[in-house]
């Protein structure tokens, strides 16, 4: 058994390392999901209301309680599957949750690109630096270096410069779901 968590800011690569992981039959249990349907459990458009929510289910039931609610769920893949990544950890004590959950079977890897960047990146998928909600680049890193981002990236057990060719990532993702944070002890 291995989970596998990643950690990055917007535009980092969280996404491309869970289409590969996808891509090779691993499940991917997105954090995320969890905010947008409580977005629609309260009756409000995720595109615009993601973030608002998000820390609304913190005040709420605490810091952990996206990882809480996640848990089941990566439970559940685990049943039928040897690995299982999930995407989008935000904060140290989410790292915890998991660590407790799955002990030395969880990794995280924290994915990582200069501003600059990443900017451009999210602008080519379409999206311009500045969200549906209105917030821009700058402070959606913001929001989520608020949920506690920076203490999750430093305890990661391995990073990802994300600053070379999609290819070159797309590898260090295969390596890491097929073999383990090992696999990239040597290159990242």
């Amino acid at each position: 058994m291995r989970v596998i968590g990643t950690v990055g800011l917007p535009g980092s690569g969280k996404g491309e390392a869970a289409a590969v992981a996808e891509e090779l039959g691993v499940p991917v249990v997105t954090m995320g999901d969890v905010i947008r349907q409580e977005c629609r459990d309260r009756g409000v458009d995720p595109a615009t209301h993601h973030g608002e929510i998000a820390q609304a289910l913190r005040e709420e039931n605490g810091p952990d309680a996206i990882a809480q609610r996640s848990l089941p769920v990566i439970e559940d893949e685990l049943e039928t599957d040897d690995t299982v990544l999930v995407d989008g950890i935000r904060s140290g004590v989410e790292v915890e949750r998991f660590e407790e959950a799955f002990g030395d079977e969880f990794a995280l890897v924290s994915i990582e690109a200069p501003f600059e960047l990443r900017a451009e990146r999210v602008d080519e998928r379409g999206r311009d630096a500045t969200g549906a909600d209105g917030e821009t680049l700058a402070e959606r890193d913001e929001r989520e270096r608020g949920f506690g981002m920076d203490e999750a990236m430093d305890r990661a057990d391995v990073t990802i410069e994300n600053t070379g060719t999609l290819e070159a990532f797309r590898r260090q993702v295969r390596a890491l779901v097929r073999e383990g944070p090992d696999a990239l002890r040597g290159d990242a």
